[in-house]
């Protein structure tokens, strides 16, 4: 499937709920409204619009929230998801919670790559950035569960200012372990237009001085932009997303679902077009089709992360989908 601009997009991001167990400060506002169970849509609708993306050339599908653990059927959804007819990869983003309890049946299942977010190693300082208490060690002790079970991990960890010390604890966590640590530029979305983070240039320096023989890493891993970088002192990898200070527009390949069935050509502007409404009307196939065809002329050339008052975007990241 190609857009106006000759892009290939072939990579799906699909939030099936906007509810999550954690608060984190910069995606989830305080007091924040769920979305009434009767407006998401449900699985047998998900995998309807999956089945359409696929036959337009979608392949690689990644499952988001909120957090998609907390929504009932999770698990079957994603077997079914990968049970169908070309798909290439499912993989599931996550704040890890509840991760190890169904990490035997994401093994059964051979999800292909399971994201965690961690900000920070310091209990109190998780504490606050999640809004939880006590939960960090559940979170380790997932990452080394999946590693039990052969499970493709990575960790991502938005590079904020108050966590800056964090870099180097959080990228040693690939030191002894094959996964990815990745630090991703915070964007200016919901709450994250009022959060200090740092530019990837300045976590490469910092990294840079603690691994000097940090290089760029030959292989290409998933879907996504990052780059990726290896050092002889780490089993594992560490990749930087300069979504704000790099764009990688020019490459992009992907398109968005919302967990209310709104498919978003990008995530920097309010565009999208409602599949929920065009499911539950009775129309064919066929019009869902056309939706996608629709929002490939929408997508547009890039976004606009610098210069903010462009932005017609004004939902949060729980709402839109991580």
């Amino acid at each position: 499937m190609k857009d106006s601009y000759n892009r290939t997009i072939n990579y799906m991001r699909i939030s099936i709920t906007d509810h999550c167990n954690f608060r984190c400060q910069y995606c989830m506002p305080a007091g924040i409204q769920w979305t009434p169970s009767d407006k998401l849509l449900t699985f047998e609708e998900i995998l309807t619009v999956c089945k359409i993306a696929v036959s337009k050339g979608i392949c690689d599908f990644k499952v988001t929230g909120g957090e998609p653990l907390v929504r009932p059927g999770c698990i079957d959804f994603l077997r079914k998801l990968k049970e169908m007819d070309g798909v290439h990869s499912v993989t599931l983003t996550t704040n890890g919670l509840l991760l190890e309890q169904v990490a035997e049946e994401l093994a059964k299942i051979k999800i292909d790559s399971v994201n965690i977010s961690v900000d920070s190693l310091v209990e109190e300082q998780f504490d606050k950035l999640t809004g939880t208490k006590g939960n960090l060690p559940k979170i380790l002790s997932a990452i080394d569960c999946l590693q039990r079970y052969n499970i493709k991990t990575k960790v991502n960890a938005v590079l904020l200012r108050e966590t800056v010390d964090q870099m180097i604890p959080l990228a040693l966590l690939a030191k002894d372990r094959k996964i990815d640590v990745k630090f991703i530029e915070i964007m200016p979305v919901g709450l994250g237009r009022k959060t200090e983070g740092i530019p990837a240039k300045e976590a490469l320096t910092i990294l840079q001085k603690r691994w000097p023989d940090l290089h760029i890493a030959k292989e290409v891993k998933g879907n996504g932009p990052a780059i990726y970088y290896r050092s002889k002192e780490l089993q594992g990898s560490i990749g930087l997303i300069h979504a704000v200070s790099n764009p990688f527009c020019e490459d992009c390949n992907r398109i968005r679902m919302t967990s209310q069935g709104i498919l978003k050509p990008c995530l920097c502007y309010e565009a999208g077009i409602n599949l929920r409404e065009i499911l539950r009307s009775g129309a064919g196939e066929e019009k869902i089709s056309v939706a996608f065809d629709n929002a490939m002329t929408q997508k547009p050339e890039a976004h606009c992360f610098s210069h903010i008052e462009d932005m017609t975007e004004q939902r949060g990241m729980s709402e839109i989908g991580g």
